[in-house]
């Protein structure tokens, strides 16, 4: 990514798609050049959860909604500490923002992290034409002085593929950190004293996912994509954890091979976004890319356990292809498909019925995006109680 200084509301941009079609707009945000996976997001709220992501590393992120900025931007709704999408496509941009929590506005900090984007396009018909082609390669560029198209459409078909790439090591910590439990006080416990102790897997981890676990007693020790089995252990896990990421699953082989070890020692394991394609994986089960994805905070989604129908946040491009209607026999025992997305029938979720291991495709930590979710939690502290008692017996 090439950027410059902000330039005004009245530069030039155009989208170039790979397939050759174009958008003319203006830039908003940084001036300059980018290019990564044209994807659509349908949340009309939570942009700047959207936005700081690590998911949304290395993709083109097109917002249906129209009116986007209108919140500005905060210290406290960030999801880790940068924005990680590769580029941002908005349709009518807030003039002001207006809101007692914003300190800054989006445009703003758009050009201050370097994220290039357009204004003032049809995303509709953008979001029609990604529906019809399929999620695809993008450029956006912008300044006085653009190239023509040929050389713009060439860039574009020079940038990477979003399949085959291994990134959740370019957004994880590379240092492990410790999220302490938070009390009945709301204070947090001291390191060592937490219930239990959760060994989380940083695949492209969100802030809120960690502290939903501390909310419930749970002392989170976050740690690289790199770690090994022996790491996760190192911290005498009651419950292992891996988290969302961006890429594709199948490149993921360390984190596979890390779950593997997992589920052969039996510990409580909950996996979700990309933790729930490794799952996937670890089962033996392959994966595949979705023609255009689930993003957005208003997915429908069915617990097939208790056939509770939930609205869910997403962000994925891959999916788990294992079988709908049966039960499925694995190295560890038998798996079925516990969740499913009522749109179009795409795994969703994955539950092993001899040993102690679940996952989900979405955010249950609901940033940004409803609650419904939110029991999945619940339910990995309940896995680990169930565990440490029958240990105990």
């Amino acid at each position: 990514m090439t950027t410059s200084t902000r330039g005004v509301d009245r530069t030039p941009a155009v989208l170039v798609l790979e397939d050759g079609r174009t958008f003319r707009g203006r830039a908003y945000g940084a001036v300059g050049a980018t290019f990564g996976e044209a994807v659509f997001s349908t949340g009309m709220t939570g942009y700047q959860e959207t936005l700081t992501d690590p998911s949304y590393h290395r993709q083109v992120v097109v917002m249906t909604a129209p009116h986007i900025g209108n919140t500005g931007i905060n210290d406290e709704d960030m999801e880790s500490k940068k924005i990680w999408v590769a580029g941002y496509v908005v349709r009518d941009p807030a003039r002001v923002p207006s809101n007692w929590r914003s300190t800054r506005s989006l445009d703003d900090e758009l050009a201050a992290q370097g994220v290039v984007g357009i204004s003032g396009i049809d995303t509709r018909a953008l979001t029609r034409h990604l529906r019809e082609r399929g999620a695809m390669r993008v450029g956006i560029f912008s300044g006085n002085a653009l190239p023509d198209e040929g050389t713009m459409l060439a860039e574009v078909r020079q940038a990477p593929e979003m399949s085959g790439a291994d990134l959740s090591a370019e957004v994880a910590t590379t240092e492990a950190y410790v999220v302490p439990a938070i009390g009945a006080d709301g204070e947090a416990v001291p390191i060592g004293t937490a219930k239990y102790t959760v060994a989380a897997v940083d695949l492209g981890i969100k802030g809120m996912t960690p502290h939903r676990m501390a909310e419930r007693g749970i002392e989170v020790h976050v740690l690289p994509a790199t770690a090994t089995v022996e790491d996760v252990y190192a911290v005498n896990p009651d419950g292992v954890f891996f988290s969302n990421g961006p890429g594709d699953p199948a490149t993921a082989d360390h984190p596979v091979s890390v779950m593997r070890g997992v589920l052969e020692r039996g510990t409580p394991l909950f996996g979700i976004c990309f933790g729930n394609q490794i799952l996937g994986r670890a089962l033996g089960f392959g994966t595949f890319k979705l023609k255009y994805g689930h993003r957005g905070i208003n997915q429908p989604v069915q617990d097939r356990t208790t056939g509770k129908v939930e609205v869910t946040a997403h962000n994925h491009g891959f999916a788990v292809d294992a079988p709908l209607d049966q039960v499925s026999d694995t190295p560890y025992g038998r798996a079925e498909v516990s969740h499913v997305c009522l749109n179009d029938n795409v795994v969703e979720g994955l539950q092993l019925l001899d040993r102690p291991a679940f996952s989900v495709q979405y955010h249950p930590e609901a940033a940004a995006g409803p609650h419904d979710a939110a029991y999945l939690f619940d339910r990995f502290t309940s896995l680990m109680s169930t565990v440490m008692e029958g240990q105990r017996a």
